[in-house]
């Protein structure tokens, strides 16, 4: 077989990527590179369906659980140390395998990132303790009163990528959409990889789903969301913000059934994989969208034909 560049594998949540990563990591000698912005917090490994102990062992991982929660990892800080594995999976003779649900780290990874300058952390941390106790919709419309365009760009219930937007704004008096038609090389060159985006019907990927929460309930998500809840952590950072996060901690802090939560959390990861397509089509169109079940004979086979 002919070794690319990299094997790129996206796809929505529960679609199968990181099983079929692992079995090519195995199969190919690779190293499997987390691509989903809320696998690498170390405090969520249940409810992100992160790679068991057990998975990881099977095969050289990297960037799973490598952050504390306290932290606001960003795509440039992601897209650095995806950098830094890249090089080193290159060294020791392993095929890098990026996999993840977080088509943004994709898009960056494959046509660069948008050269948008550093915010000094004063800054930053300021416009974080102005923002306590506002909702993501008071923020927004604060962001569209200083930057209209990028808050028309933003879903007020983004409050990430919202405060990202104000932060850039105190920093440089700017719009961050005077920024982002500027981009940095990317890392990969799509036309020396494998990127395939995993396809499943609708209908039997919401059952999956479904069933994926329920066994990550029995697999102690309340317990980790407990732990969570006890670090009484800044609910504006994105580890608190993971799907299925927000309304168990409604559920421990206030009189929210338990049953009432689960039953968010699915929705709320149900109405996630369609923003996931949506992303892809428009964003990734170096992806080859296949279907789950073929999607490893379909990388075997393009190896075989490049």
């Amino acid at each position: 077989m002919n070794r690319p560049d990299a094997i790129l594998i996206a796809g929505p949540t529960a679609s199968g990527k990181s099983a079929l990563a692992i079995r090519l990591a195995q199969r190919l000698g690779g190293l499997v590179i987390n691509t989903d912005s809320m696998q690498v917090y170390r405090d969520l490994r249940v409810i992100t369906a992160r790679p068991s102990v057990e998975e990881e062992a099977s095969a050289p991982h990297a960037l799973f659980g490598t952050e504390d929660g306290a932290e606001n990892f960003s795509t440039g800080r992601w897209l650095i140390a995806a950098r830094r594995e890249y090089e080193r999976a290159q060294a020791v003779d392993l095929i890098p395998i990026f996999v993840g649900g977080t088509g943004l780290y994709f898009k960056a990874l494959t046509q660069g990132l948008s050269d948008i300058p550093t915010v000094p952390e004063e800054v930053r941390a300021r416009t974080r303790h102005e923002a306590e106790g506002q909702t993501p919709e008071q923020l927004h419309a604060l962001l569209s009163s200083l930057d209209p365009l990028t808050a028309s760009r933003l879903r007020p219930s983004d409050p990430q990528r919202i405060l990202r937007a104000l932060e850039v704004y105190a920093a440089t008096g700017e719009s961050l959409a005077t920024f982002q038609s500027s981009r940095s090389a990317a890392l990969l060159d799509p036309a020396r990889c494998v990127a395939v985006f995993l396809t499943l019907d609708r209908p039997a990927l919401r059952e999956r789903i479904d069933l994926r929460f329920e066994q990550m309930m029995r697999d102690g998500a309340l317990s980790e969301i407990e732990r969570l809840s006890a670090r009484q952590l800044d609910p504006l950072l994105p580890v608190m913000r993971a799907h299925g996060v927000p309304p168990l901690l409604r559920h421990i802090r206030a009189d929210y059934p338990l049953a009432e939560a689960v039953a968010e959390g699915k929705a709320d990861t149900r109405r996630y994989i369609k923003r996931q397509e949506t992303f892809a089509r428009h964003q990734l169109p170096d992806f080859r969208f296949v279907e789950a079940a073929t999607a490893e004979a379909h990388i075997l086979s393009s190896l075989d034909a490049s």
